[in-house]
């Protein structure tokens, strides 16, 4: 891949995209987005305020009602949809260097994983979008009665800051190939690739007004966007507080709403385990993307037998992880995307001192490059209690609590002891202790032998506090679908 600087891609400031025109916020307020490697400023990006989201709700619905996406084929739809994705890969090399720039995660994460699966997941639904149907009911009575499903309309998508264009292509993707238009809101730490996105958009064919970029913070544009009484869905990835709010906010005017939130995985090790693959694979679960993964690993359970042995490789290996500069190849553990993360994160850890977990490796800041970036070693605690905040509350960094377990029963009942249920994962040789653990495991996501393995045609998606809805796979299309009765008297 080419090696771009800062220069040779020309980074300007960043406009707000409504209606096909890239215009400025009504009221010229700007934002600086920092590069998390150094604390600097990359450039300013305009904050869109209520007035903005009104006229981007407004050409978002002009373009659902009357433009030409409303009458376009559901085939035309899906080529322009497959066209974003090509276009994605021929961009690769500058999103990936935007991506890494803005959120600090590696350029290899960046370059052979993140942008490879959003063009992936646009070509996904370039598939889906002529397949998309409703079906004929045999109704009692001289009736013929059938389906029709139909886009839900002007969609609001609020995206987060740790997979920022790949969380939005989960969105975006699904929503065009049903027909719907979008009012897109990158995280207000990492806009710049949905910006680029815009720019992808325009030169794949799409309408001016299908797809709208505001960016601006939460609280603000965020919250515009789900108040707006013409938006008919908000979907939303992030934290659980926020979660409820938007549910709160919504109810006002009865929208739509799908939440794919937080998490406290458990990543449970049994003694009967190939220890060297669980390792790297605890590893990577918990230090992937610096533990900023919603999904992230972030309590193993080790059983007795095994403990001792599997805690010294993973110390070892954890201490082998460079922590730097993420355009370096070599470079495992980028910076965490902002100061306000990187207090949360050394927070957690004194926390987990002060509870009197066992600090194994790590548990400060890493002094990299100029000293001003967010960086942080990884994290082990052992001798973690259930209870401890460090096992029940989401640090959204590369900290690791250790649990120690006997038995399936008391792993099982430990493991779902959490508000939250996005993933799981068990290593063991026992077919049938693997099946029964991902019966009994409350997580929308069980993996085997294996963690953070991610497809365009596989779900994902919570229980219980981690949220609802499915994205990615078929079932992404249910929550930019509705479905209408149609009944015809044939007497």
């Amino acid at each position: 891949m080419e090696t771009l600087t800062k220069e040779k891609i020309q980074i300007k400031p960043g406009k707000l995209f409504i209606g096909g025109k890239w215009v400025d916020s009504v009221s010229g307020k700007t934002f600086d987005t920092i590069n998390p490697a150094t604390g600097e400023p990359i450039t300013q990006v305009y904050e869109a305020s209520e007035k903005d989201v009104d006229l981007a709700v407004q050409a978002a619905r002009k373009a659902f009602e009357e433009g030409p996406w409303k009458k376009m084929s559901a085939s035309d739809r899906g080529k322009i949809l497959w066209k974003i994705g090509d276009l994605i890969l021929k961009y690769a090399a500058e999103l990936s260097y935007l991506e890494t720039l803005d959120s600090g995660k590696t350029i290899f994460e960046s370059s052979k994983i993140d942008i490879p699966h959003t063009a992936d997941v646009f070509h996904y639904y370039a598939g889906w979008a002529d397949k998309i149907q409703g079906e004929t009911i045999p109704v009692k009575g001289n009736f013929f009665n059938y389906t029709l499903r139909e886009p839900v309309g002007v969609v609001g998508q609020i995206i987060p800051w740790n997979f920022p264009l790949s969380l939005a292509s989960w969105k975006v993707a699904p929503a065009l190939a049903c027909g719907n238009t979008v009012i897109l809101k990158p995280a207000e730490q990492t806009p710049l690739t949905a910006l680029k996105l815009g720019e992808i958009c325009q030169e794949a064919g799409v309408p001016d007004g299908v797809i709208n970029i505001v960016t601006g913070h939460g609280p603000t544009t965020g919250a515009a966007i789900v108040k707006h009484p013409g938006v008919d869905k908000i979907a939303f990835t992030g934290s659980y507080l926020t979660g409820q709010e938007i549910m709160r906010t919504a109810s006002n005017t009865l929208k739509k709403v799908s939440l794919e939130l937080g998490g406290k995985s458990p990543n449970i090790v049994f003694a009967d385990s190939d220890i060297d693959p669980a390792v790297r694979g605890t590893l990577n679960g918990i230090f992937y993307n610096k533990g900023e993964v919603c999904s992230a690993g972030s309590r193993l359970f080790v059983q007795e037998e095994i403990h001792d042995l599997f805690m010294e490789k993973l110390v070892e290996k954890a201490n082998g992880y460079k922590v730097g500069d993420p355009f370096d190849p070599k470079t495992r553990v980028g910076p965490l995307v902002s100061e306000e993360q990187l207090k949360k994160v050394l927070r957690y850890i004194e926390i987990g001192k002060n509870e009197k977990a066992k600090l194994l490796t790590g548990g400060e800041r890493a002094n990299v490059g100029n000293g001003k970036g967010y960086f942080v070693k990884p994290t082990i605690f052992d001798e973690v209690d259930n209870q401890m905040k460090i096992a029940q509350e989401e640090i959204f960094g590369p900290v690791l609590a250790t649990l120690r377990f006997k038995d399936i029963d008391e792993v099982i009942q430990k493991a779902n002891q959490t508000i939250y249920g996005l993933a799981a994962a068990v290593w063991t040789k026992d077919i049938k202790k693997a099946h029964l653990l991902a019966k009994e495991l409350k997580a929308g996501t069980v993996w085997i032998n294996t963690y953070g393995v991610f497809d365009a045609a596989s779900p994902f998606g919570g229980y219980k506090m981690s949220g609802f809805g499915r994205e990615l796979g078929m079932h992404a299309l249910e929550l930019y679908t509705q479905v209408k009765s149609v009944w015809i008297d044939l007497s």
